[in-house]
């Protein structure tokens, strides 16, 4: 019988712990709020100002002004974080993912195309005007596109975690070391045409 409850016993532990490791997010704390080493506790601590004098100004190339743990140390333990995306005329944020968090995306100007492939391989598609919101669920590929190519378009994107991470399919495929060979024989090409990616991709 007590060699029955010990099994009974380790089996919920197990169980728990794989539970726990397969829902990655961010810890819980035991206070209000966690201040950062040598910050001062006012209104300064909850402030991010980062985002000031991007809204008006001339959208030349894709950007992305980030405003999570690393920018605005406030939000750890917070489970939030925002981004502004801002799309010059026929911009595209890449395909990626956030490992992290899934993402709440709204426009304020412009219009974009949007999509994610859930793990089915099945591509979700939406056009969005002013004022329209989409989800993208967690560790999903997706992008964003602004298809007018005479007009910018700026978006807000909300996370359910301070940080969510960003994986850039391209940059990650392309720009970290991957052998060309392993490139090529998984995108059934060939060598001269991965390395041809490659330097398109160089800054």
């Amino acid at each position: 019988m007590a060699s029955f409850l010990l099994k009974s016993v380790l089996v919920v532990v197990a169980i728990f712990s794989i539970s726990s490791i397969a829902q990655a997010s961010d810890p819980d704390i035991l206070s209000d709020f966690v201040v950062p080493v040598g910050s001062a506790i006012d209104g300064n601590l909850f402030t991010f100002n980062g985002t000031r004098g991007i809204f008006g100004s001339v959208i030349e190339k894709f950007k992305v002004t980030k405003a999570s743990k690393a920018e605005f140390p406030a939000l750890d333990g917070q489970s939030v974080s925002l981004a502004v995306l801002q799309f010059p005329g026929g911009g595209v944020n890449p395909p990626h993912t956030h490992p992290r968090a899934a993402e709440v995306l709204f426009v304020i100007q412009g219009s974009l195309e949007v999509g994610f492939v859930d793990t089915a391989n099945k591509l979700y598609t939406q056009t969005l005007q002013v004022g329209d919101l989409f989800v993208f669920p967690k560790g999903l590929v997706h992008y964003q596109y602004n298809s007018d190519w005479n007009k910018s378009a700026t978006a807000v994107s909300g996370f359910g975690s301070a940080n969510s991470g960003t994986v850039s399919l391209p940059t990650t495929l392309f720009s970290t070391g991957i052998d060309d060979q392993i490139l090529a024989k998984s995108f059934k090409s060939d060598i001269a045409t991965i390395q041809k990616i490659k330097t398109g991709l160089s800054p």
